[in-house]
C-alpha cells in the first residue's frame, strides 16, 4: 500500500469515527433552530435527547471497534436502533436528515451488504423526505418529489458504492499481485544465492581438479621428458670415462651437456606451466601483454595483442587458464607455424571472456569440427589447451589449414572473484 492510499485510509477512519458527532451536531443545531418556523417546539426536546443518545451509543460502538473486535450483534442492534431514531426525528423535523447521512458512511462496518443496502434506502428516504418539504408527504405533488428525489438519492449513493467497492477491489488485487511479486523475488534471490553457491563450488571442484589434473601432467613430464634426459646424461658420462679416444669422450659429454641444457629448458617450462607468476603483480591484459612482447623479442617475430571491452578482475582459475593457453598457442607458432606475424585478441564480451590467437604460418590440417586432437594423436599442446578450458567449462576451438594460418579461439565464462 503507497502512502497515499494510507494516508486516504487514515482520514476516512477519522471521519468515519468523528464525522457522526458533526452530523449529529449539525442536525440538532438546525432542527432546533426551525423548530419555530414549523410551530414544533415541543419536539426540540426529543430532538436533544434523541442526539444526545445518538453520539453516547456511537461513541461506545466506537470505542469498541477501535479498541477490540467489533461485537455483531451490538453493531447491528446498534445500527438498526440508529436509523430508526434518525427517521422518527427526521419525521418530527425534516432539518435533522442532515445528520441521516451518518447512514451513508458507516454502514458497511456493522453489516452485510443486504443490511447497507437497506440503510442506504431508509437514509435516501429520509433525504428525499427532508429535500421535499418533509413527511409524511401532505399532498400527490409532494409524494412525487419524494419518490423522484428518493430514486435519484439512492441511486447515486449505490453509483458511488459500486465504484468504491470495484476501487476497493482492484486495491485488493494489486496488494496481492504485489505481495505474490514480492514472494517471486524472495524465491528468486534464494535461487540466485543457490546458484552462486554452486557455481563457488563448481569452481572449488574445478581447481582442485585441475590441481590433480597437473599434476599428473608434471609427473608425466618429467617421466618423459627430465627423467629420460637425467638417464642419458648418466649413460653419457658413463660412456665417456670408459672410453680411451679423447674425441670421443669430448663429443659424449657434450652430448651429455645438451642433454642437460635440454632437461633444464623442460623443468622451467613445467613450472611456468603449474604456476602463472605472471600475474602476481599485474593483471590479465598486462600479463599477457608482456608474454607477447617477451615472445616477440625471443623469436623475432611480429606479435600484437589486442584488447576489447572494459577489462575487469575475473577468478584467478579463469585468468590462469586464458594466460597458460595464450603461453602454448604461441609456443606452437614458434615451434611449428614459421610464421611472419601473429596477433592476439583479449576480448570482454560481459558474461564470456574470449581470446583468439591467429597466425599466417604454414597451418596444418585442422582438426574436424574445429576440437583439439587427443592427446596420442601427435602432440600434447592442442589437447592440453581444451583441458584446461573444460577445467573452467570453457572451450577451445582451432581452425587451420595448410598454407592458410592457425587460429585458436578460447572461450571461457567470465566468474568473476569473490
Amino acid at each position: 500500500m503507497s502512502d497515499l492510499e494510507c494516508e486516504i485510509r487514515g482520514r476516512m477512519d477519522a471521519l468515519t469515527r468523528r464525522g457522526p458527532y458533526v452530523l449529529l451536531g449539525i442536525g440538532l443545531a438546525l432542527s432546533v433552530a426551525t423548530a419555530p418556523a414549523f410551530g414544533a417546539t415541543e419536539t426540540i426536546p426529543v430532538l436533544v435527547v434523541g442526539a444526545l443518545a445518538l453520539a453516547g451509543w456511537h461513541a461506545h460502538c466506537t470505542d469498541r471497534r477501535w479498541g477490540r473486535p467489533l461485537d455483531d450483534l451490538l453493531g447491528r442492534s446498534y445500527l438498526t436502533t440508529r436509523t430508526a431514531v434518525l427517521f422518527l426525528l427526521t419525521w418530527l423535523n425534516p432539518f435533522f436528515a442532515v445528520s441521516a447521512i451518518i447512514g451513508y458512511l458507516d454502514a458497511s462496518l456493522y453489516t452485510g451488504r443486504r443490511g447497507q443496502v437497506a440503510v442506504f434506502a431508509v437514509t435516501a428516504l429520509l433525504m428525499a423526505g427532508s429535500q421535499s418539504g418533509g413527511l409524511p408527504p401532505r399532498e400527490p405533488a409532494q409524494l412525487i418529489a419524494i419518490v423522484g428525489l428518493f430514486g435519484l438519492n439512492f441511486g447515486l449513493v449505490m453509483f458511488f458504492d459500486r465504484f468504491e467497492r470495484r476501487q476497493a477491489r482492484l486495491a485488493e488485487e494489486r496488494d496481492a499481485t504485489i505481495r505474490e511479486l514480492e514472494r517471486a523475488n524472495a524465491r528468486l534471490a534464494e535461487a540466485v544465492a543457490e546458484n552462486e553457491a554452486l557455481q563457488s563450488r563448481l569452481i572449488e571442484g574445478a581447481r582442485e581438479a585441475g590441481v590433480h589434473a597437473e599434476r599428473e601432467r608434471l609427473a608425466l613430464e618429467i617421466h618423459d621428458t627430465i627423467a629420460q634426459n637425467l638417464a642419458g646424461i648418466v649413460t653419457q658420462l658413463q660412456a665417456a670415462g670408459e672410453t680411451a679416444d679423447p674425441r670421443a669422450a669430448e663429443r659424449r659429454r657434450a652430448r651429455a651437456a645438451d642433454l642437460a641444457r635440454e632437461a633444464l629448458d623442460e623443468a622451467r617450462h613445467s613450472v611456468q606451466g603449474l604456476l602463472p607468476c605472471r600475474l602476481d603483480h599485474a593483471d590479465l591484459p598486462t600479463a599477457l601483454d608482456t608474454l607477447v612482447e617477451d615472445w616477440r623479442t625471443t623469436t623475432g617475430t611480429d606479435a600484437r595483442l589486442v584488447v576489447d571491452g572494459e577489462p575487469e578482475p575475473l577468478h584467478r582459475d579463469v585468468e590462469a587458464t586464458v594466460l597458460r593457453v595464450a603461453q602454448e598457442a604461441l609456443t606452437n607458432v614458434a615451434k611449428h607455424a614459421d610464421a611472419s606475424r601473429v596477433g592476439v585478441t583479449l576480448s570482454y564480451m560481459g558474461e564470456v571472456l574470449t581470446l583468439d590467437v591467429r597466425d599466417d604460418g604454414a597451418g596444418f590440417t585442422g582438426p574436424r569440427n574445429g576440437t583439439p586432437r587427443p592427446a596420442g594423436a601427435g602432440g600434447l599442446g592442442l589437447p592440453g589447451m581444451g583441458q584446461r578450458a573444460a577445467r573452467v567449462a570453457g572451450e577451445v576451438v582451432v581452425e587451420s589449414e595448410p598454407g592458410a594460418g592457425t587460429a585458436v579461439c578460447l572461450t571461457v565464462p567470465a566468474v568473476r572473484d569473490a
